[in-house]
């Protein structure tokens, strides 16, 4: 492809990609095809020759859109929002043609200076306070297993990277009962075994009790089991729970247990001085994340995680094989050793763009709003004899049931909101995921999209109510 062949179809590209985001809540928010129907219309062979690219954009529109689920619908309220913007999908242009991989300062000073001074932006921004490293993950389940590798090693001297788990006595991870699965598999990732996983219970509010972890930690001690690391949740996946942060910091100075702290999703709401009430305590924590991706306007993926303790993390992970050595390597930061894959994006530069494009003043608008739709969503359906909601809403996320009139058996309601659940699902318009609290089935709304206005949300209660009453 020529330079100005590139040049033409990029053009097209750009101008379909605009046409896109204008125009993408006229789309099913949940892809509607079957599972095979796309692999169908795709070739068993790969071509011998080279196609036109006007050929594989035409397929791409025809073969593989009706297979996307739309994340950026402004009526997508599954899971937790997975943003971007367009700001962002420039910087991913950019990196992209870069094609740079930044796994030392000097395969790309540019990339190793920018995450570090944008990370310390960031660590501003959400009002944690100095003495916090950043560097930007993949994915909050990398930060995860970054802490538990890091306590392992730090709980036996480094020991077990040196003589494996074996020479070891068993260990110990915690957690809350509403914890995000990562840290249950980043536990059988790190070698520790379910047999050293711990779920916490959880009080009234959902939040770890305290009292429960302590004991936890006291039995493993008789046991000869050594208590390693615990995962604080701040914005719980399920219903948003909030951990007692300064609590469990507290009882992890005094048994000297690795304390991490997850805020995948809420650690975003930090930009807003009014809910930084989920981070008292902070200062006790030894690491923390919390993902841009999902609630800063910043595509996948860019997950902030931050360190008090750079030099066990590096230590941790760090392997100096002759081709990865450099002059400079004392003097500046090779983030290769800041987690598990050696290659690694140029992600800051998309974050780089939002901030500035946006601005702190224009992203705190953003989720103020985000955070208001949600109380009104909220109080749509706490009005509405035939639902109910079933946690206390947290932000922008709602865990609630249809509960008509007349059907009050437990399993019947259970049924009956899973099918609701299922129409509306299929029905296109909307999406939705599901989500049990206190045992029961609920249905969950997350409210964070870009393009997200009164409107949207509007319309998802209106299909909520009409495919109810069917």
């Amino acid at each position: 492809m020529t330079p100005e062949e590139f040049r033409r179809h990029a053009h097209a590209m750009v101008d379909w990609m605009a046409d896109f985001l204008d125009g993408v809540e006229q789309h099913p928010v949940r892809a509607q095809t079957r599972p095979g129907e796309i692999a169908a219309r795709l070739p068993e062979s790969p071509p011998d020759m080279g196609e036109a690219m006007e050929t594989i954009f035409a397929d791409f529109q025809r073969d593989v859109m009706p297979g996307i689920t739309h994340w950026q619908h402004p009526r997508f309220f599954a899971y937790f929002p997975a943003n971007s913007s367009p700001p962002s999908v420039l910087a991913e242009m950019l990196t992209a043609t870069l094609g740079a991989q930044c796994m030392l300062w000097q395969t790309s000073p540019a990339a190793t200076e920018m995450e570090t001074r944008v990370l310390d932006w960031l660590r501003q921004m959400v009002g944690m306070p100095r003495g916090f490293t950043g560097v930007i993950q993949d994915s909050a389940s990398s930060a995860i297993l970054a802490a538990i590798l890091t306590a392992r090693e730090k709980a036996t001297g480094w020991g077990v990277n040196a003589e494996g788990l074996k020479a070891h006595p068993p260990m110990a991870v915690y957690t809350s009962e509403q914890t995000h699965s990562a840290t249950e598999k980043n536990v059988k990732i790190a070698g520790l075994g379910l047999a050293g996983f711990r779920k916490i219970p959880v009080d009234d509010a959902f939040r770890l009790r305290v009292d429960s972890l302590e004991a936890a930690i006291e039995a493993d001690l008789a046991a000869g089991i050594r208590p390693v690391c615990v995962v604080a949740s701040i914005g719980g996946t399920g219903v948003g729970a909030v951990d007692p942060l300064r609590a469990i910091g507290e009882l992890c100075r005094r048994y000297d247990i690795f304390l991490h702290v997850d805020a995948a999703w809420a650690g975003s709401a930090l930009i807003c001085p009014e809910h930084r009430w989920m981070f008292d305590g902070i200062e006790l924590a030894d690491s923390v994340v919390f993902n841009p991706h999902k609630w800063l306007l910043t595509n996948f993926d860019c997950s902030a995680h931050y360190v008090k303790d750079p030099d066990a993390l590096i230590r941790t992970f760090s392997i100096l094989p002759e081709f990865l050595k450099s002059r400079e390597a004392d003097a500046v930061i090779d983030y290769r050793d800041w987690g598990v894959p050696l290659g690694r994006r140029f992600r800051a530069l998309k974050l780089w763009f939002v901030i500035r494009s946006y601005g702190v003043e224009g992203l705190r608008a953003i989720i103020r709003e985000h955070v208001r739709l949600g109380g009104l969503f909220a109080a749509w359906v706490e009005a509405d004899p035939d639902f109910e909601i079933m946690a206390p809403p947290m932000l922008s996320l709602i865990n609630f049931r249809f509960h008509p009139s007349g059907v009050d058996d437990p399993a019947d309601l259970d049924r009956l909101n899973e099918a609701l659940l299922h129409r509306i699902n299929d029905d296109g318009r909307i999406y939705l995921t599901q989500n049990r609290v206190g045992g029961r089935y609920v249905i969950r709304m997350s409210i964070g999209q870009t393009r997200t206005e009164q409107r949207h949300v509007e319309e998802g209660w209106a299909v909520i109510r009409e495919l109810a009453a069917g």
